[in-house]
């Protein structure tokens, strides 16, 4: 009787063991299946191409250099110059006229998700690495809390009025957005598949290694894109392209993003009427 009565205890406490064991599973099939769901519902999906084109374009404008214009320079030097006294009214403008910087994820999460944006946004960007884009655009910006985003090509970082790698990473850290524009500014339309590597894939590295921050959007140098370019930049992880002027492409508008170049020609309100006319829908 006695081993019976033991017999029946170990029977039970195995019965008990499997019941838990079962318990367990079906709570741990159930904790899968709900995280599952959950990262369904997290996932966002892209819009569509004609939904992106359909979104109200957002002003961005393009500066080079920022400095006074030469009685003798050239009628591409005087497009391509803003001087300081212009960019400044430029800015007090801008911020007089209630506009807000945004930066690239702003943007790409409007275009790409609806997300929404400050009222009057505007995209301040800079290209080539020049030093008066520290010395003077960075400047004239903090006055008005206003944040750029600096398109940088790597073959210039340290040399002779061009910004060193420690005032890149100082606009870094002070919240404006560091990305590529390649090496040594050889357009995209030439490309071969090793260039790819040495004017974005290493530039891109380059700019990391110094911002700490992942590169994630690209400016094309002289604003010249091809749809051979699309797949290349997908696979470097990029998010979004910048072009300057020309038609965006209707199948891929986040790789052909509009700029407008800032004429050194220009007054302020020929500015200001000219971001109008550019980036009317």
């Amino acid at each position: 009787m006695k081993i019976n009565w033991i017999v029946c205890i170990m029977i039970s406490i195995l019965f008990s063991c499997n019941d838990n064991s079962v318990v367990t599973k079906e709570a741990e099939t159930t904790h899968v299946e709900q995280d599952t769901e959950f990262k369904k519902d997290t996932i966002q999906t892209i819009a569509d191409a004609s939904t992106i084109m359909a979104r109200p374009q957002v002003p961005i404008l393009c500066y080079h250099d920022i400095r006074p214009i030469k009685a003798n320079a050239s009628a591409n030097a005087k497009v391509y110059t803003v001087t300081p006294e212009a960019f400044a009214e430029q800015m007090k403008t801008l911020s007089d006229s209630g506009y807000q910087t945004i930066l690239p994820g702003d943007l790409y999460n409007y275009l790409a998700f609806g997300k929404s944006l400050p009222p009057k946004p505007i995209m301040l960007t800079f290209d080539d690495t020049d030093l008066d884009q520290f010395e003077i655009g960075a400047a004239e910006m903090r006055k008005y809390n206003f944040k750029g985003v600096y398109f940088i090509m790597t073959i210039s970082i340290g040399r002779n009025r061009y910004m060193s790698r420690e005032q890149i990473k100082q606009l870094s850290d002070e919240g404006h957005a560091i990305e590529g524009h390649t090496w040594d500014h050889h357009r995209v339309t030439k490309y071969s598949p090793e260039d790819w590597d040495k004017q974005v894939t290493s530039a891109h590295e380059t700019i990391e290694n110094i911002s700490g921050k992942k590169v994630e959007y690209f400016a094309y140098p002289f604003g010249l894109w091809n749809q051979e370019a699309f797949v290349p930049l997908k696979e470097r992880d990029i998010k979004m392209a910048f072009q300057l002027s020309t038609k965006r492409d209707s199948t891929e508008p986040l790789y052909t993003v509009r700029r407008m170049i800032v004429s050194g020609n220009w007054s302020t309100q020929g500015v200001l009427q000219s971001m109008k006319a550019t980036f009317k829908n």
